[in-house]
């Protein structure tokens, strides 16, 4: 139809040739783009990991009371490389701008409290691509238990798909930073069990890689019935981990984040598709 329009002799030159490049520049874009997509998936097969992680034109930043929290309050920012704190900095100010902050019970959101949220989920998410976590778009913030409608029953933190929000209780938040070795912490536990569920909902490729590690890691434990056992012996992971495979995953985080020797040194094998679903080549981990 295209064509034959644009062939019609009274058809203006200059608008022909501007069409025909169009199409052109459109077709080989969409060449390009297969090209990139299956090249990309044989990388990811080969060595784990995306081809690249970051993309931007603009670097975002924060401001210097921003840099002064992350500074004195969180120990992840502090251990990373000058190159992956200025990464850190621009995907914290790109998440806070996109995501809703709410407080419950008169709780007044604070700089602080949105900057420590923000910097969990943008730990977890370092080596992603596609980190922005699209499947919360609101942190409703409570100063402490609160009731949850979801199963009636008093909750420290929740994931709720169906309202694309993270419920956490204040109070308990901080306390899973202020022990940071007990392998215990609420943020990174409901960011964990986020992740998980985004992945199996989009089709990027940090998520692909994310679900299919995953995937690598329940067939190890199957086929595996002596570390299936060490595992409950060991007692490194706390019962709650055996509660059902979203649990498993959101303890390993938290384990993986917290006390990553203790993790690396008694279940190596499952240490490393950890490392391998996140994609966390920093910090010496």
């Amino acid at each position: 139809m295209i064509f034959a329009l644009i062939q019609q002799e009274e058809f203006n030159p200059t608008l022909r040739i501007i069409f025909l490049a169009i199409f052109f520049i459109g077709m080989a874009t969409v060449v390009i783009s297969r090209f990139y997509m299956y090249f990309e998936q044989l990388y990811v097969n080969r060595y784990k990991k995306p081809f690249f992680v970051d993309y931007f034109l603009i670097r975002q930043k924060i401001t210097s009371e921003q840099r002064s929290i992350l500074k004195r309050d969180f120990s992840f920012y502090n251990s990373l490389a000058q190159k992956d704190q200025a990464r850190f900095e621009h995907r914290l100010a790109a998440f806070m701008k996109r995501k809703t902050f709410v407080g419950r019970e008169d709780l007044e959101v604070t700089q602080d409290m949105k900057i420590l949220i923000s910097a969990t989920a943008v730990m977890l998410t370092l080596g992603f691509r596609n980190y922005l976590i699209n499947i919360i778009s609101v942190i409703i913030i409570y100063p402490k238990e609160f009731f949850s409608s979801v199963n009636e029953t008093h909750h420290k933190g929740e994931f709720n798909p169906q309202l694309s929000a993270i419920v956490l209780s204040w109070q308990h938040f901080k306390e899973g930073f202020d022990v940071a070795n007990d392998n215990l912490n609420l943020g990174i536990h409901e960011f964990a069990h986020a992740i998980h569920f985004n992945s199996m909902k989009q089709r990027d490729i940090s998520s692909i890689l994310f679900k299919d590690s995953f995937m690598e890691l329940t067939d190890l434990l199957s086929e595996n019935e002596s570390l299936r056992k060490k595992l409950i012996t060991s007692k490194y992971f706390r019962a709650y981990a055996y509660t059902n495979q979203f649990e498993f995953l959101a303890v390993i985080i938290e384990s993986f984040i917290e006390t990553p020797s203790d993790f690396r040194s008694q279940f190596p094998d499952i240490y490393k598709k950890t490392k391998q679903m996140l994609n966390f080549n920093f910090a010496g981990y």
